[in-house]
């Protein structure tokens, strides 16, 4: 094997250095521009990346204050419409109440009417009653036969009396 010749290492040594060398220009001046170029790319990216992820964050969190004032906005417009919703139904309420207390109030007094005359009714009866009563009870009691006008004059002396 020649590589383990020891006569030859120096000149092997010689080719490895130029080799190396030449290696190392051509390197750097092709592949480590490319890869630098790559790295700045994507740095650059990077950074544009973090950039725009602050901006977007800071338009998100505008955003975020914009719903939120919308979101109290609507919250208050709702609370008014429930409020005045109630205030028209309270009054819509306290109306027919009302309207129905006046009713109620007009249907007693048609009742009361109407019971003051049945009232005037059963006392022109009790007279016309009592009368026919006593009448009945004389002639059962001692045969004689009483004039209606004489019987209506006695119950009405009589119930002058007790009012």
């Amino acid at each position: 094997m020649p590589q383990f010749d020891f006569s030859t290492f120096p000149s092997q040594i010689f080719w490895l250095v130029i080799t190396f060398v030449a290696l190392y220009f051509a390197l750097g001046r092709t592949a480590i521009p490319k890869i630098a170029e790559v790295l700045e790319a994507r740095q650059r990216k990077i950074d544009d990346d973090l950039e725009r992820a602050t901006e977007l964050e800071l338009q998100a969190k505008e955003v975020l204050t914009a719903y939120e004032a919308g979101l109290a906005e609507a919250r208050d417009r709702a609370q008014g419409v429930v409020r005045q919703t109630a205030e028209e139904m309270t009054a819509a309420a306290e109306a027919q109440h009302q309207e129905l207390a006046a009713k109620l109030a007009a249907e007693v007094e048609a009742a009361e009417g109407r019971i003051e005359a049945a009232k005037t009714d059963a006392l022109a009866n009790i007279r016309q009653v009592a009368s026919e009563v006593a009448r009945a009870a004389i002639q059962r009691l001692i045969g004689v036969e009483v004039d209606p006008g004489k019987a209506d004059e006695a119950v009405a002396a009589v119930l002058k009396e007790r009012s």
